[in-house]
Formats: structure tokens, C-alpha cells, sequence
């Protein structure tokens, strides 16, 4: 009897951690809303819930939420955040706040020998859900987007059919400074550029000097490359 009444129990308890999750993960959008805004400028596209490779300059912890809580849900509910799992993956507390808050998808950014560290990115994009990336790899200490790494372009010979939408934020840097945990409440903006893919022929090199440049052609010469 106690067996069927545990068993009875199960979807209950299913659903009601799945309600939890959903609302941890409102409660986070809200929470980035409130304090940064998280306003959004589509200028190159329009919101679109086909499976896109969106890809943005990185400056602090915000950065993936900043980018999620901008979308429209429609949006939103079907794009996974990549992440460093050497950051994200040190904790129950992060790891939750990833996997479960975000819905990130958590890679290493040193992988094995022979390893595919993009096989999870790969498998969501075949899916067909989208993903978010930050392709200078690790956060500036400075307002300068560094060079990107291949991932982006491995990503892009390896889906030629999906669009690259480059995204440009501003004040994630003075909100959430690298090696802080104070927030300071200043207006954040999500720009969203036009969309890119591999060219035919396109080298490495040549591709992620032009993803690169796409993101810093939307901060309004704010930025220098």
C-alpha cells in the first residue's frame, strides 16, 4: 500500500517541481529586469522563434540573463545559455542557477583530447532550439571585446542553415564588475544585430574578425576595435 501511495505521489511532486523551477526562473528575469532594465533594440531582425545561434560580448555574470530576461518569451522559453562548467558546475548553488534557473547548457572550456566540448550545443541546435553563446570565452576586465575563439565558427560550418544574430549589451561592466558581487541598478541594452552565417569558402580567421566586428558595429562607436 505504501509502494501505490508513493507512486500515486510521484507526478504530483514532478509537477510541483517544475512549478518551482518556472518560477525561479520568472523570479530571476524579474529580479535582471528591476535592477538593469534589460531593454531591447532589435535592429538588424525582429524576435523570431526559429532556432537561431545568438552570440554577445561578455563583461560580467549578468551578461545571460541581461540577454534571456530581453527576449520575448516566445523567444526565451526555446533559447538554452552556454556556460562554463569550470565556473557553473563548482557549486550546487550555481549549478541550480544554470541548469535549472537557465536552462544553460554547461561545457568545458578545456576538454579532453579528442572530446567534442559543443556536442550538448550541437545537440540542442538539432532540436531545433536556439542557444546563446559568448564567443570571446571568458569575461573582459575591460570594455574591449576581445578576439572571439573558433567555437562560434565550428558551430557555424557545422549549422550553415541557421542564422548568427549578434548581439551588443551596454553598462554590463559597471554593473557587475568582474571579481564583484555588487550590483549597481543602471540601465542595461540588449542590441540585436543582422543576422550571418559561414560564407562559402569563409576561413576561420575571416569569419570571426566579421562576428566580432558585427557586435562592436552596435555599440555606437562606443567601443574601438
Amino acid at each position: 500500500m505504501g509502494e501505490e501511495e508513493d507512486a500515486s505521489r510521484r507526478p504530483i511532486a514532478s509537477r510541483s517541481s517544475s512549478w518551482a523551477i518556472a518560477l525561479v526562473r520568472r523570479l530571476l528575469v524579474l529580479f535582471v529586469r528591476i535592477m538593469v532594465g534589460a531593454r531591447s533594440e532589435w535592429r538588424g531582425c525582429r524576435p523570431d522563434p526559429r532556432r537561431r545561434i545568438y552570440f554577445a560580448n561578455h563583461n560580467s555574470h549578468v551578461d545571460t540573463v541581461a540577454v534571456i530576461a530581453a527576449l520575448p518569451w516566445p523567444v526565451r522559453r526555446l533559447t538554452h545559455p552556454v556556460a562554463a562548467r569550470d565556473y557553473w558546475g563548482t557549486s550546487a548553488l550555481r549549478r541550480f542557477i544554470a541548469e535549472k534557473g537557465l536552462r544553460a547548457v554547461l561545457i568545458d572550456r578545456k576538454p579532453l583530447p579528442d572530446s567534442n566540448p559543443l556536442e550538448p550545443v550541437e545537440r540542442l541546435l538539432e532540436e531545433g532550439r536556439s542557444v546563446l553563446i559568448f564567443p570571446e570565452g571568458t569575461r573582459s576586465a575591460s570594455e574591449e571585446i576581445a578576439p572571439f575563439r573558433s567555437g562560434i565558427y565550428r558551430l557555424a560550418c557545422r549549422f550553415p542553415d541557421v542564422d548568427l544574430v549578434p548581439i551588443h549589451l551596454d553598462n554590463l561592466q559597471r554593473i557587475l564588475p568582474k571579481g564583484s558581487w555588487l550590483i549597481v541598478p543602471i540601465t542595461c541594452t540588449a542590441r540585436f544585430g543582422k543576422p550571418l552565417r559561414v560564407e562559402p569558402g569563409e576561413g576561420k580567421d575571416t569569419f570571426l574578425a566579421r562576428a566580432r566586428a558585427a557586435v562592436i558595429e552596435l555599440a555606437d562607436g562606443k567601443h574601438i576595435a
